[in-house]
């Protein structure tokens, strides 16, 4: 679709440093000297909406990492106790399926509340005496993990090796948590500890009355904006998972009311929605390594439009077919993506492994090393890695390898 050219302009650069800045990554992080607490955390939450759940540990869980890229060294810790505390009054993040599994704060729990009923009515309708069972056990025993439950029921494990063949239980657990019946009370490992969601969140929350539907998509719709900045109505209907239709229609409200305006972005197919709040500014001075599952980057398409970066995860690609590698950190200096980095954490040898290191094709290769040197070295130090090995793949790694 031509963008209307009857709209106001945006340039390509603007609209750069709005996503950035909006996602809080403008400006370096903090440094190690200085700490970070709850406050901070709740702050940053507060623009980012949320944080994506994911199994993979080559480095750190995915949730850990968009904290670190904007608060510098922070101790894990405050995340987990912000997420998984002991008393649910001090719970400020519950897990709930949002962008994907993610965190988010609880006071947005109203607003899912429409996602969480009825999704999964016809597999508990059909297996109600395994969810009853599940349900029964944990409101007596309190917070259990499937595996637990399958031994106090005395039910069948699953049939097949593999971490995705799960069984009849850890489906009921899983369909029960997505209708809103259960939470995530705390995880040991990756591992979920299911309990009553009515135990989870806090009470003040839960007594709260959920908007309609309507009106709930057209809040998170707003929020998306917030949270991007600037996005056509893909980017913003992606931020947390929602149609279409409904996002357009809800733009369309917002627009109406003041809240978003419509703008049209030099280069972008598309128009475009700015959020009224969104800074526009001169310059950024972050930089940052990005886990693949970071808000700024994960919708792939708009990575390409903004930063003009072809970007995509390879950890499900054959290791013969992968260009960049395993579990790649797109490297933000400033306003651009200047490199890429395929990191692990190898705890047992205590190094941080940059096993392949690429320049982006017009990006300065000196401004890609210096900045990955320091960043590197700052991700090595948070991880408790007493060294940097860098392999011999990717047209930067000579260069990068002779920094250390």
């Amino acid at each position: 679709m031509p963008t209307d050219h009857r709209l106001e302009r945006i340039s390509a650069a603007q609209a750069r440093r709005i996503a950035i800045a909006a996602q809080q990554l403008d400006r370096p992080a903090r440094s190690a000297d200085k700490a970070v607490n709850r406050g901070h955390l709740r702050r940053l939450l507060r623009s980012l909406g949320l944080l994506q759940i994911d199994s993979v540990n080559v480095l750190a869980r995915a949730h850990y990492l968009p904290v670190y890229a904007r608060l510098g060294p922070y101790p894990m810790e405050v995340l987990d106790a912000a997420a998984w505390p002991g008393r649910r009054q001090d719970r400020t993040m519950f897990e709930t399926w949002a962008h994907v599994a993610s965190l988010v704060p609880v006071e947005l729990e109203p607003l899912l509340r429409w996602r969480r009923q009825g999704g999964a009515v016809a597999w508990l309708a059909e297996h109600s005496h395994v969810a009853k069972d599940v349900v029964d056990v944990i409101t007596e025993r309190g917070p259990m993990s499937a595996g637990q439950i399958e031994k106090e029921l005395a039910l069948p494990g699953r049939d097949r090796a593999g971490w995705w063949e799960w069984s009849q239980t850890k489906y009921a657990c899983e369909k029960l948590f997505s209708d809103g019946v259960l939470g995530t009370a705390y995880r040991r490992g990756f591992e979920r500890h299911y309990d009553l969601l009515e135990r989870i969140v806090p009470p003040g929350i839960l007594a709260t009355t959920a908007p309609p539907e309507a009106d709930a998509k057209r809040q998170l719709v707003a929020l998306a904006a917030r949270h991007h900045g600037i996005g056509t109505v893909r980017d913003l209907a992606d931020y947390y998972r929602l149609p279409l239709a409904d996002a357009k229609a809800a733009l369309t409200d917002l627009a109406a009311e003041g809240v978003v305006r419509r703008v049209a972005v030099d280069g972008w197919r598309e128009p475009a929605y700015l959020h009224a709040d969104a800074r526009i500014p001169r310059r950024v001075s972050g930089q940052a390594l990005l886990c693949p599952f970071d808000p700024l980057i994960w919708e792939r398409s708009r990575t390409e439009r903004i930063f003009g970066v072809r970007y995509r995860i390879e950890i499900y690609t054959p290791a013969a077919r992968r260009q960049y590698g395993y579990y790649v950190f797109p490297l933000l200096v400033n306003d651009r993506i200047v490199g890429r980095f395929d990191l692990k954490a190898d705890r047992a040898a205590g190094l941080l492994r940059v096993q392949a290191a690429w320049v982006e094709p017009d990006a300065d290769p000196a401004v890609a090393v210096g900045a990955a040197r320091v960043e590197l070295s700052r991700m090595a130090s948070w991880l408790g890695l007493g060294g940097i090995s860098v392999a011999e793949r990717g047209n930067l790694s000579a260069a990068l390898s002779q920094r250390w």
